[in-house]
């Protein structure tokens, strides 16, 4: 019979994922997912983390949750060994009064012990001291950062001119962090393995995304990893695209025509931003992600792997984001405005990262733009 370790094994190595994309896509440390594999249960925080990360992986591979839980339950019954009394069962031949009588002298005996251990306790003893631990305050200044954090430690986000503040205010059966901008009551929760977006100046835009990646319910001395991601490198370090100077392609009916500064590409130029849609057909396997950026209603990460004639269409307002690991495999075109445009993102094997957003230039005209964030 398969083992719990070689099953999960099988799976991951018939779809040809690594460790690190599984730890990608399900937010488990690859660490956890090597330990699951080999059957080393002692690396985990508790039981409930074990449980929880080995169902998840489980579904992630296409096997059924139910079925691992109970491979999990069947190699810990057989690890269990078996009481010393079973193996040596034998009826007491001592006369059931002595046994009695053996039982109540044990008991005076724990009592006395009990009784002489508080009496000669010391009088006055010296209190325990308490180490007050410091609160730290951290500043992001770079596009990510993941360190542990305890109650009342910080970190400055710089957005722009601004500096926004985030503090770790409770460790129970999740973390809450103090923050400005758009989420409810001015907080954020997290349990293990989950992450959010944070839109900081209320813009519409997500700047920041964090995520818990590993936490002890109600251990508070232990403290939380966690792992701030800028989701908007040029805007929150102050490298603001900068006005885009373009042919007038939008308006002679050669969109592809506009010039690129630094490292924006102007697709469409319009004295009005509108809704486009990026279509994409695929020339090969590719894992493609995408976001829908400034519009507070579809916040939500996509991806999804595809292969050769798979298409897709996203639509949006104001911008998309995309993650694509083979910017060969996709053919890329821009449709708005009674336009069209291809769009040129990379070349074979280079996973990019780009985003195809509106900005306002000083002049208060439009430009649809390309931007290559990684």
């Amino acid at each position: 019979m398969e083992s719990l370790g070689d099953k999960l094994r099988t799976a991951r190595e018939s779809k040809g994922y690594s460790y690190d994309q599984v730890s990608r896509d399900t937010n488990i440390a690859g660490r956890y997912i090597e330990a699951l594999e080999q059957e080393d249960f002692s690396k985990f925080p508790g039981e409930p983390y074990l449980l929880g990360f080995m169902r998840n992986y489980g579904e992630y591979l296409g096997l059924d949750g139910s079925e691992i839980l109970s491979l999990y339950r069947a190699l810990k019954i057989q690890e269990q060994p078996v009481p010393v009394e079973q193996l040596l069962h034998s009826p007491s031949r001592a006369p059931r009064i002595i046994r009695n009588i053996f039982i109540v002298l044990l008991i005076i005996g724990a009592a006395g012990a009990g009784v002489y251990f508080f009496l000669t306790l010391p009088k006055d003893k010296v209190p325990a001291v308490v180490e007050i631990r410091t609160p730290k305050e951290y500043v992001m200044d770079s596009p990510a950062l993941e360190r542990r954090f305890y109650r009342g430690d910080s970190i400055l986000i710089p957005l722009g001119e601004n500096q926004y503040k985030m503090e770790l205010t409770d460790l129970g059966e999740a973390i809450t962090i103090s923050t400005p901008g758009s989420t409810p009551n001015g907080t954020v929760q997290l349990d293990l393995s989950q992450s959010v977006q944070v839109d900081l100046n209320m813009d519409g835009f997500m700047d920041l995304r964090i995520t818990l990646a590993d936490f002890m319910k109600n251990e508070s001395a232990a403290g939380a990893l966690l792992r701030f991601d800028i989701e908007n490198v040029p805007r929150i370090f102050g490298e603001d695209v900068p006005p885009v100077a373009a042919a007038e392609a939008g308006e002679t009916g050669d969109p592809g025509a506009g010039t690129a500064l630094n490292n924006a590409l102007v697709i469409f130029n319009s004295a009005s931003a509108y809704p486009f849609t990026l279509q994409a057909v695929f020339q090969g396997y590719c894992m493609y992600r995408w976001e829908i950026l400034a519009e507070r209603d579809r916040r939500d990460r996509n991806e999804q792997y595809f292969q050769r004639g798979d298409e897709l269409g996203i639509q949006a307002q104001n911008g998309i984001r995309m993650w694509v690991s083979n910017a060969a495999a996709v053919k890329l075109q821009i449709i708005g405005g009674g336009r069209t445009a291809p769009l040129e993102i990379g070349g074979a094997g280079e996973v990019v990262v780009t985003d195809v957003r509106w900005i306002r230039d000083e002049d208060g005209r439009f430009r649809l733009v390309m931007v290559r964030l990684d």
